[in-house]
């Protein structure tokens, strides 16, 4: 081995320690939930019982009914790409008072969700805030049983969603933003171009890699990562009824409560194949995004 080899190597080594340790902690217990996925487990073990365990979960109507609520969910992605387009524009603009309406906007991401959700929950009670303030402007009609209501419950869960994850897009927004050539922002002021123009035009275009990047991101988060929305928000069950049920929750109670740790495994093999297809866009957007910012 050459000198040039070796140094290139070096780096390498020094994290090796690192690398086992993480492919210990994390691949070790990835492996044998794909193992228990093909098993009948009881206990910490059990037959072979091959795709029997998918067959089962794949022809549940709980199974698809979280699927779609998955789904559903997905659609305040739009919401949020658009708000957080709004307000990073709006902070970067400097608007009166933008250093406490950007503390504000932040502090949602910095708390932790299940305080989030227990306030956002106290607040969307039949008798809550909320409904208090609609009852005072005439909107009676529009004091619903957020949290009560099966036809209602996961568009409640979807507002907390919006409310706290736009937060990472509007610091992902404003980071963009605030690396951007001002002067043809300036020039395009000078030439008469008006905010929408500019937005448009120069501003959108040159944040493309990132909008993709939040994205991604916030499609992996809702597909993995809304437990605890909808554990806070669905009263421990998913409820009413199963109309907060999702995959996370699917698998929490084939787990805890069913104990079959063979369908929460199958299921997780699912929820992680799905994430992991997801993870190759993501890497692109953000390659996209530092070969902007270069």
């Amino acid at each position: 081995m050459t000198a040039l080899q070796s140094q290139k190597l070096k780096p390498y080594l020094y994290v090796l320690p690192l690398i086992l340790l993480l492919a210990f902690v994390f691949g070790y217990p990835l492996l044998r939930i794909f193992e228990f996925s093909f098993k009948l487990v009881r206990g910490i073990d059990g037959p072979w019982i091959g795709l029997r365990n998918y067959e089962l979960i794949l022809g549940q109507s709980l199974f698809w009914e979280s699927v779609l609520h998955n789904i559903q969910l997905l659609l305040a992605i739009p919401a949020m790409v658009v708000i957080s387009l709004l307000i990073s524009i709006l902070l970067y603009e400097r608007i009166t008072g933008w250093k406490l309406y950007r503390i504000i906007v932040f502090v949602p991401f910095v708390l932790a969700i299940p305080i989030i959700a227990v306030v956002m929950k106290r607040m969307f009670q039949f008798s809550g805030p909320v409904n208090e303030v609609l009852r005072w402007l005439s909107l009676d009609f529009l004091a619903l049983d957020w949290i009560g209501s099966s036809d209602v419950a996961l568009w409640t869960v979807m507002i907390l969603i919006v409310w706290r994850e736009s937060a990472l897009g509007i610091i992902l927004f404003l980071a963009r933003l605030l690396s951007l050539d001002e002067s043809m922002l300036e020039a395009a002021r000078l030439e008469g171009a008006n905010w929408w123009q500019r937005v448009w035009h120069i501003i959108l275009p040159q944040m493309r890699g990132v909008i993709e990047f939040y994205v991604v991101v916030s499609v992996i988060t809702i597909l993995a990562a809304v437990f605890s929305y909808v554990y806070v928000v669905g009263g421990g069950r998913g409820g009413p009824g199963t109309a907060t049920m999702v995959i996370e929750f699917y698998i929490f109670n084939a787990l805890i409560r069913t104990s079959l740790p063979g369908i929460a495994a199958a299921a997780s093999v699912l929820l992680f194949l799905v994430s992991v297809l997801l993870i190759f866009p993501m890497f692109r957007a953000r390659r996209r995004v530092r070969e902007e910012e270069a």
